[in-house]
Parts: C-alpha cells; sequence; structure tokens
C-alpha cells in the first residue's frame, strides 16, 4: 500500500515505456531490487515478453506501484494492457540508441491514452562515452517537445552502476507528489492480466484497479462471460489487507470461479453495475504520422483494458477520419468487452500491425443507428457527454437521451452503485433537473419526460370525463393502459405528483380533475337498470349488444358511454365482443356450476340453463379466461370457490 510521509494512503501506478532493450527491466529492478523478468524465456532470450509488476519505495517510506512494459513491436498487446492503467509514465531511452521506432509507438500510445504526467531517463550512460548522455538529452528533449512530457525532468542513469539513480528517485517523488490520486468511491473496475491458481486457496488474478474499491466478501461479476464469485482475500504490494482502491496493483482470491473460466481481458465488477458491450459510442483520433486515412466500417484490433478484440469503425459524420483528425464513431466489436465511461483505448490496422490511433469511450451501450434521425440522436448523446465530468452530469444527460430511465438501468448507465445513484439523484431532483416515480422499480424521468407523461394523463382523465360524465372518474387500471409505465405504483406516484401541483385528484381508484362532479347519476342507474332488466328476461339466451341498443332505444353516444361505464365498473362483461353478461348473471352461473359438482360439461350446464351450445360455449371459454374454471380434456373443474384468480 503506497502511504505519505503522515500515514495517509497513496494509490498510483508507474508505467514504463520505451523501445526493446533500452534497459527498462534493469532500471526497474535497480529502483526496486526486484527483476520483472520471471518467465524462463524472457531470462533466456534477454527480453521482455509479458508485464511485470514491482513495488517502488521512496525515502519517504510512500510505495508506489511499477509495471514494466515490453519493448518489441510484437508485444504491443501486453504493452498496451499494461500501460491502460497507469497514472504516469517513465519514458526509457538508451543513451546508445537514443530515440527508436518503439519510442515513437509508446510515447504515441501514452499519449493516445490520456496519460498527463511523467519523465524521462536516459539509460545505459555506462555504455556510451562522456558527453554522449547530455547529446542524447538534447536528442530525447526535442523528441518530446509538444506532448506531455514537454519540460518533463529527463535524468541520466545506469542501472549497472546505479549513477543517476538517486537523482531519479528525487524525481518520481516529486512526480508522485504531482499526480492526482485517482477517486476511491464507486463500483469496483479491474480488468485482469494474470489468473493463476494456487494450492490451498484456487483461482488468483492480479490487476491494476481501475475504479471504485474491492472489499473483502464481495459479490462479483466477472465479465464479459458473467460469471459470479466473491472476494476471499487481496492483497497489495504482497501485503494483506481488507480493502484495495482505484491506482493499486491488486491480487486478489476469488472464490467460485475456477482459474480455467478466466482470461486475459476479463474484468472483475461489483455486481450488478457494469454490463457486457458489443458497440459503444466514442472519439477517435488518428495519429498524424499516419499514411492513409481510415474509412467508414474498416476493421481494426482494439486494444482497451487487457482486452484485444477485432472491431469495426463506424463513422458517424465524416466518410473517412484523416490523419490527425478526429470524429465521432461508434466501435462494433466482434467480442463483447466491457468498459467504462471516459475509458482510453488504441486501434491498429487490421494489416498491417501497426498503431494507428485511439480515443476516449463516451457511452459503453450503444446500438448500431438505423436511419438519419437515429444517427442525430447519437451525435447529440456523444456531444452531450463529452461534456460531461461528473456522474451527476451523465445521470442528467442519458436520462435526457432516454427519456425515462429505471434506477437499476441508470446505475449500469452511469456505472455507479445504488447508494451512489441514490445520493447522485436526490441533488438532481433537489434542483428539478430529475423527476422520480417511486414504486418496486423507482424510476428517473427527465422534466420534458415528465411533462410529457402528465399531459399524457391529464388528456386522458379530461376525454374520459367527457365520454362518461356519469362516472366517478378514469379507472386507474385503465389509465395505466393509457400512459406508458411498467406498473401501477409508479402510475400513483406520478398522479401524486400531479395532485401536488392542483391538476389531479384520486379517489377510489378512480381518477379527476379538481372540479369534476359526476353528472346524470341517477340517469345513469335508471339506463343500467333498464340494461340488467333485458339481460334477466333473456336469461340463458343471451342478448347481443346490437338486440339490446335496439330495445333500449338510446343515442348512440349515450348508448356506448353506458356500455363502456359499465365494463369499467365489472357490471358487465362482452364474450365474443357480441354477447352481453351481467355481473349478476355471471354469479348465478358460478352458482349453477358449483351446484352440478366436481366434473361440469358444456351439456349439463346446457340442461341446467334450459339454454343452448351457442350461447354456453362462449359463457364457459369466458369462465374459463377469467379463471373460474380449468378446462380438463372435456370437463371443467371449478377452481376453489370459484372466485377469479388474479389474472
Amino acid at each position: 500500500m503506497a502511504q505519505n510521509a503522515d500515514g495517509r494512503e497513496v494509490s498510483l501506478v508507474i508505467g514504463t515505456a520505451g523501445h526493446i532493450d533500452h534497459g527498462k527491466t534493469t532500471l526497474i529492478s535497480a529502483l526496486t531490487g526486484l527483476d520483472c523478468d520471471r518467465l524462463i524465456e524472457e531470462k533466456k532470450r534477454g527480453i521482455t515478453i509479458e508485464l511485470g509488476f514491482a513495488p517502488l519505495r521512496l525515502e519517504d517510506g510512500r510505495v508506489v506501484s511499477v509495471i514494466d512494459v515490453p519493448g518489441h513491436e510484437r508485444f504491443i498487446r501486453q504493452m498496451v494492457a499494461g500501460a491502460s492503467g497507469i497514472d504516469a509514465t517513465l519514458l526509457v531511452v538508451a543513451a546508445d540508441e537514443s530515440v527508436m521506432p518503439q519510442t515513437r509507438e509508446h510515447l504515441a500510445i501514452m499519449e493516445l491514452l490520456g496519460v498527463k504526467e511523467g519523465l524521462v531517463a536516459v539509460t545505459k550512460i555506462d555504455r556510451v562515452e562522456e558527453g554522449m548522455a547530455g547529446l542524447v538529452v538534447e536528442d530525447v528533449a526535442e523528441f518530446v517537445r509538444g506532448t506531455f512530457l514537454e519540460g518533463k525532468p529527463i535524468i541520466p542513469v545506469s542501472g549497472v552502476t546505479g549513477e543517476g539513480l538517486e537523482a531519479l528517485r528525487r524525481e518520481i517523488a516529486a512526480l508522485v507528489d504531482r499526480v492526482k490520486p485517482r477517486p476511491r468511491s464507486g463500483a469496483l473496475f479491474l480488468p485482469i492480466d494474470r489468473a493463476f491458481p494456487i494450492s490451498g486457496f484456487g483461482t488468483v488474478i492480479t490487476g491494476t484497479a481501475y475504479h471504485g474499491i474491492a472489499r473483502l466478501g464481495d459479490e462479483i461479476e466477472v465479465f464479459p462471460s458473467g460469471r459470479e464469485g466473491r472476494i476471499r482475500s487481496l492483497q497489495v504490494h504482497g501485503h494483506s489487507v481488507e480493502t484495495a482502491c482505484a491506482g493499486q496493483r491488486v491480487a486478489a482470491n476469488l472464490s467460485g470461479i475456477a482459474v480455467d473460466e478466466l482470461n486475459r481481458g476479463d474484468v472483475v465488477c461489483h455486481k450488478g453495475i457494469y454490463a457486457p458491450t458489443s458497440c459503444f459510442d466514442a472519439v477517435l483520433t488518428l495519429l498524424p504520422a499516419v499514411k492513409e486515412g481510415l474509412k467508414h466500417w474498416q476493421r481494426v484490433h482494439l486494444c482497451i483494458g487487457t482486452s484485444e478484440v477485432l472491431a469495426r469503425v463506424a463513422l458517424l459524420k465524416a466518410k473517412q477520419i484523416t490523419p490527425g483528425g478526429e470524429e465521432p464513431v461508434q466501435l462494433v466489436l466482434e467480442e463483447p468487452v466491457v468498459c467504462t465511461s471516459g475509458q482510453r483505448f488504441i486501434i491498429r490496422f487490421y494489416s498491417p500491425l501497426i498503431t494507428i490511433g485511439g480515443g476516449q469511450v463516451i457511452y459503453p451501450y450503444s446500438h448500431k443507428p438505423r436511419g438519419a434521425q437515429a444517427r442525430a440522436r447519437v451525435l447529440a448523446r456523444i456531444e452531450g457527454l463529452k461534456t460531461a465530468d461528473t456522474a451527476a452530469l451523465r445521470l442528467e444527460r442519458l436520462t435526457a437521451d432516454a427519456g425515462m430511465l429505471e434506477a437499476s438501468a441508470a446505475a449500469i448507465a452511469i456505472q455507479e452503485t445504488p447508494a451512489n445513484l441514490s445520493q447522485i439523484a436526490a441533488g438532481l431532483i433537489k434542483q428539478e433537473k430529475l423527476v422520480e416515480l417511486k414504486g418496486d422499480r423507482p424510476l428517473y424521468l427527465s422534466p420534458a419526460r415528465f411533462k410529457e407523461l402528465m399531459s399524457e394523463l391529464q388528456s386522458a382523465v379530461e376525454q374520459y370525463q367527457k365520454a362518461f360524465p356519469a362516472e366517478a372518474g378514469l379507472p386507474l387500471d385503465e389509465a395505466l393502459r393509457q400512459v406508458p409505465l411498467p406498473d401501477a405504483k409508479a402510475l400513483r406516484s406520478l398522479v401524486v405528483l400531479m395532485a401536488e401541483k392542483g391538476a389531479l385528484a384520486l379517489d377510489e381508484n378512480k381518477l379527476h380533475t379538481p372540479d369534476h362532479v359526476a353528472k346524470n347519476e341517477g340517469e345513469f342507474l335508471k339506463n343500467s337498470q333498464a340494461l340488467m332488466d333485458i339481460c334477466r328476461r333473456r336469461g340463458w339466451q343471451l342478448a347481443t349488444l346490437d338486440e339490446v341498443r335496439a330495445e333500449m332505444g338510446l343515442p348512440p353516444k349515450v348508448f356506448n358511454a353506458l356500455v363502456q361505464s359499465m365494463k369499467n365498473s365489472r357490471g358487465l362483461a362482452l364474450l365474443e365482443n357480441t354477447y352481453v353478461l351481467t355481473a349478476e348473471m355471471e354469479q348465478t352461473m358460478l352458482d349453477i356450476l358449483r351446484g352440478i359438482g366436481e366434473s361440469v360439461t358444456l351439456a349439463a350446464v346446457r340442461d341446467a340453463t334450459q339454454s343452448s351450445r351457442k350461447f354456453i360455449l362462449p359463457v364457459l371459454e369466458y369462465f374459463d379466461s377469467k379463471g373460474y374454471t380449468r378446462r380438463v380434456g372435456d370437463v371443467r373443474v371449478v377452481r376453489g370457490d370459484g372466485r377469479a384468480s388474479q389474472n
């Protein structure tokens, strides 16, 4: 664990960069006392193939993590995997060779990955004549001009003799002072760079924590596979800890996941916060030195986190990106990955395999737009999220884009824990930039969508009152069919907010405007009684809707309102959209069915009612649909006490 002199923890990772055989591993060994080349092949060939890691202890007791990356062009994937999680870079240039091809490529990658701090070590000064190191320092100063390393310290050093090491240590300490630690709150995001078994413990993974905090016992998911497990133990710098946080090199012992179920490129995440994606919105920059532009739908290698996958670049505005140019794009992946908002990535030509550019994830969970309107919406979302540098802004703008988000979907969209999400949303609600509808699944609405829903519900209530003036108001279940909300609790929450504004009132599950008074109640009761009298006289020779309409002789508008009102209050049902069955007749039929016994046949009901198959079959099928009866072959069984199941 890295700590300040006063004991305050500091989390910071420094990554090496530079051409092969420029002395990166030797320098790290001289600084830390550890040899980062652990593989037999690395020892045999004298080159770094895989990532190496070591803790670097400074004079004041602070400890920072150092990642040693391969310098060979064939191992750029491993280099990017290590560089993606660093906070600062130590560029290494050999005094006997000066700037070389991978020096240029590595520095370009660091720039594309958004690294802002670092310094340069000119190594192997013991191998050159006196004065030569000074010339290389001048050469390097010219090389880094215009990059984030311009004006940063350039220290001549020998990892063999130790010359310059103390000066380098002092500059590293000053670098640590300059780098702002990563935020430690939030949901864990830990890309895996190694996974291996340990006898008696099980699966152990290592990686640099990009985001959030890990605790003993945390439930985790590994993406993109979605396998679930738990953190059994944690180590930082070889010491057991109870928590590990962003900016630290972490080793975690995972329970519930076998080592052969893991791969480099997988990410250990807090459960329920992240999700895999096959398409993300981004801003992509092409390196100025690239010899040709990048065309729409061109195939590339995508290096993101510790993953490398093939992808297509979908340009959203231009037909191609010219060298040095920047464009909003979508990356459409051939295999899913998991990534974070703001995460940096590298792209390389499909062939030849050279680094051509990189960019930043703007929105991880996108889809290919179909049509000009959808494309314009994606472009607007990218533009809005580019400057959303806080979780609150992302939530506000993503809710504005979607109109409405369930809390669980919002947590994934902004990649925050439920607790943090709730706190962020509360602040936006207080500022009237967000509206919450409470329920089993809380909903977040943009102010614009909230106004639309209020208008839709207000209109539905007013239209219903106009059509059915004799009724107390619009039934809630009917309102739910007219307003696009997922459940009755969300609707009730909307009603409460509208009631607070004096727009609506709710009485006995009926919605109405505050000034609404049911009119012509006596006429409604008279007409409904007349309708039921007709049905009683017809008995089980069921009357059709047209027959009832003709016999009552009411104006069409009055008759239709009467029927709709009685349907809403469950006073009648229409069978096959033709025959009228009153609630009174439903109860009578239930009594008849119970009287017949356990096994009810159509013939038995027909005989008991002195009716015919024409009328009885629609009644029995209606009872089946309501859950009063259950059909078993040619007979029906009355359920329980004959009351409908809740369906």
